[in-house]
């Protein structure tokens, strides 16, 4: 990998997959409702996107998430969270750290998350057939699902399809740590 940012990284490679995809900014813009200007500014590296903007991105080419942080991965690598640069969503309550992008010929990409006091994340649904696997190391958080409320609290696991609107809350009293893996349907490899 180049050594520069990860802004710039995102969007050398938003750009890579739209014109790979012969899409135009207007094009795009209609498909992923991402504005057309903010997609120019995150292409020349300008924008630091949030991870809802990234999402709805992804969504709109029909790629992963880490479609626009991935790299050539060796056979062994190994990764310090604390060495890679988060993304944050809208309010910074809610931090990403992307440890494993989706590689060629795998299906799912790992992530390290931190909900601090009070974050509610809203995430719109998912592609069909995606799946999101969480394991909470520390803390607890609430995750709804269509309208359903789940409690995974330190030590708990849970995995549910994530076509559906989904939101990560943290009511308690101490930030909530978290591994998240997300599974995708061959067609979005």
């Amino acid at each position: 990998m180049k050594d520069h940012s990860l802004t710039k990284q995102i969007g050398e490679k938003l750009k890579k997959l739209r014109l790979e995809n012969e899409l135009s900014l207007d094009q795009l813009s209609s498909r992923c409702s991402v504005s057309k200007p903010m997609l120019a500014q995150i292409e020349r590296g300008a924008s630091n996107p949030t991870v809802n903007t990234l999402w709805k991105i992804a969504n709109g080419l029909g790629v992963s998430f880490t479609a626009f942080i991935d790299d050539e991965q060796p056979v062994i690598k190994k990764v310090n969270r604390d060495e890679i640069e988060p993304l944050f969503e809208e309010t910074g309550k809610m931090k990403v750290v992307p440890l494993f992008p989706m590689e060629p010929g795998k299906s799912f990409e790992s992530f390290s998350i931190t909900l601090d006091l009070d974050c509610n994340y809203h995430s719109n649904p998912h592609p069909e057939g995606v799946e999101e696997y969480l394991f909470v190391e520390e803390g607890e958080m609430e995750l709804v699902v269509n309208d359903i409320s789940y409690t995974i609290k330190k030590g708990e696991s849970l995995r549910f399809t994530a076509n559906y609107p989904h939101s990560y809350l943290n009511h308690s009293q101490s930030p909530c740590k978290a591994m998240m893996i997300i599974h995708y349907p061959p067609r979005h490899r």
